[in-house]
């Protein structure tokens, strides 16, 4: 665990892949992000998650006040995230976002599975293609940028645009998946404004892969 940034008010992580961002159920569960962090920070609280196999920037507040005040910046929108990753099949490169506007419906009959269904919540993502990778199948690396928060949103669409992520044990069919140690999922740009001092704060941390 990297702590990229830390003052009064809040705290950026860098979370490796594989630990969870929160308590799960059961002894072999407590492990995780939040927990670590609080054995430093005392005060520091929750303001949203990644899941256990994605990589990169997370959030966290000082106190329930502050965690109050950047919740609210994630209801209204108003915090911007980049992703990157790489899946299956090659897209054609292109400078310009494109829109996945697909509805997510959580799939209680085989949770924690979840899937577009009109149904579902409202959930958009901005993606593009930026480059092609390198290795036994084509593969393209793409920015993603989640307007909704939805859980296993960006896993969701990408199997439903036709290219699931590289290392996805839950959303990619079992050669694609097999394709990489790890979900090949990270979310590296983390911008926002204070929510004390009003200053515009930016941060990347760069994918390990």
């Amino acid at each position: 665990m990297e702590v990229v940034f830390a003052d009064a008010s809040l705290l950026v992580l860098n979370k490796p892949p594989g630990l969870l961002a929160v308590p799960g159920r059961g002894a072999d569960k407590q492990d995780c992000l939040s927990a670590r962090v609080q054995a430093l920070y005392a005060d520091a609280l929750v303001v949203h998650r990644l899941d256990m196999a994605t990589s990169g920037l997370m959030l966290m507040a000082r106190g329930p006040d502050l965690q109050r005040a950047l919740s609210a910046l994630f209801e209204a929108r108003q915090v911007d995230k980049t992703y990157v990753a790489i899946v299956d099949g090659l897209i054609p490169v292109d400078p310009l976002w494109q829109l996945i506007d697909l509805p997510v419906w959580a799939d209680w009959e085989a949770r924690p599975l979840r899937r577009v269904d009109p149904r579902g919540q409202p959930s958009q993502t901005r993606w593009r293609c930026v480059a092609h990778t390198e290795g036994p199948s084509p593969a393209s690396r793409l920015e993603l940028q989640p307007l909704t928060g939805r859980s296993h949103q960006l896993r969701v669409h990408m199997q439903a645009l036709g290219h699931p992520i590289l290392g996805d044990a839950l959303y990619a069919p079992p050669h694609v998946a097999a394709q990489a140690p790890r979900l090949l999922l990270h979310a590296r740009d983390l911008a926002f404004l204070h929510p004390v001092t009003d200053a515009r704060l930016a941060f990347t941390a760069a994918a390990g892969f």
